[in-house]
């Protein structure tokens, strides 16, 4: 009774072949294919054509067979192989044929002299220093920069100016010097606070005296008005003046304050103004008479400006103001009443002797 899992027994049918037994199963069967190739060659009729067997036995040459046994290369002369056997194994030995080798390259055709590239002379020079220039800046000290005061360490302006201020000697004399003052002081915020208020005061007076013409009484005579001829704007009054001007409505109050008011008038153009009738002649006319002028103001003086204008001084008051009647301020043509400081009054003249 055969021996269980032996090779061939019952029970071990089925195995599967090992390594071994493959390669040996591989092997018989080349030797087969070899032995029945060598059979079919000899089998061959040798009255073949030469020219048949020229190509065959040609192609047969450059075939060798190589079969492994049991590890070892044999070598199959092509002599032995029939030439029914040469096709095929011609056609496997070409399979595993590795690809052909290319020729070698012809070699590169000869060139001439290789030409070797010169420096210019600026390159030369130009290397030479910028090669020491560059180990001296390596080598240099890293200086660090402060704004304003130029490299840190170095001295200052104001170090260098004090180190040469304590070498000056001052002589013995010089402390006797008295040391001179300007007359000028400093003006503190009270006195420019002052000088705005001032200035704004003196700013809404003048607006104060541009508006007061717009509230001039036209028509209906207004209270201390006694001009006998208002209204009218043209022409020549009886004393020889423009109607409605300043200088009409003066010479009416100097006539009406000397006790005439019709009819033989005292005072005229002829012999009160003879120079001319604009106000800014006025002035000259009573230095031309003798007549006397003041900056302090009285009740029936003219109050002359020196922009052709005139007013009666209607009173004066203690705090320094006077109370002004005129015709045609500011050109309203129109009778009206101001008070404005003594001072702003350039010129009094006083009724005439």
């Amino acid at each position: 009774m055969p021996q269980p899992g032996l090779t061939g027994s019952p029970e071990n049918s089925n195995a599967t072949p090992t390594r071994r037994e493959l390669r040996a199963q591989r092997e018989a069967g080349e030797t087969r294919e070899i032995a029945a190739a060598q059979a079919e060659a000899r089998a061959v009729p040798e009255q073949a054509a030469p020219e048949q067997a020229a190509p065959e036995q040609t192609a047969v040459q450059s075939v060798v067979r190589s079969v492994v046994v049991d590890r070892t290369f044999v070598a199959v002369p092509p002599a032995a192989m029939p030439p029914a056997a040469v096709a095929p194994a011609a056609g496997r030995a070409a399979a595993r044929r590795p690809a052909a080798v290319k020729p070698p390259a012809a070699p590169p055709a000869a060139r001439g002299p290789k030409r070797t590239r010169r420096n210019s002379p600026l390159t030369v020079a130009v290397t030479l220093l910028a090669i020491p220039g560059l180990f001296l800046t390596a080598a240099l000290p890293a200086y660090a920069f402060t704004p304003g005061q130029g490299v840190a360490g170095a001295p200052t302006a104001h170090q260098r100016a004090s180190a040469e201020e304590q070498g000056v000697t001052v002589a013995a004399g010089s402390a006797s010097i008295a040391v001179a003052r300007d007359g000028f002081s400093a003006t503190t915020t009270a006195q420019l606070a002052e000088r705005e208020r001032a200035a704004a005061a003196e700013k809404a007076a003048d607006a104060a005296q541009a508006t007061t013409a717009a509230y001039a009484v036209y028509g209906i005579r207004a209270d201390g008005d006694d001009y006998p001829w208002a209204g009218k704007k043209s022409g020549l009054s009886p004393l020889g003046y423009v109607y409605g001007q300043c200088v009409d409505f003066v010479a009416w109050r100097l006539n009406r304050d000397a006790g005439v008011t019709g009819g033989n008038w005292r005072w005229t153009w002829s012999n009160l103004t003879p120079g001319g009738g604009n106000a800014s002649e006025w002035a000259n006319a009573w230095a031309g008479h003798g007549w006397k002028t003041s900056t302090t103001p009285v009740v029936g003086a003219v109050a002359w400006f020196n922009y052709n204008h005139v007013g009666y001084v209607q009173s004066v008051s203690a705090n320094g103001s006077v109370v002004l009647e005129e015709y045609n301020w500011m050109g309203s043509s129109a009778y009206h009443t101001r008070t404005i400081p003594a001072g702003q009054v350039p010129l009094y003249l006083y009724p005439p002797a």
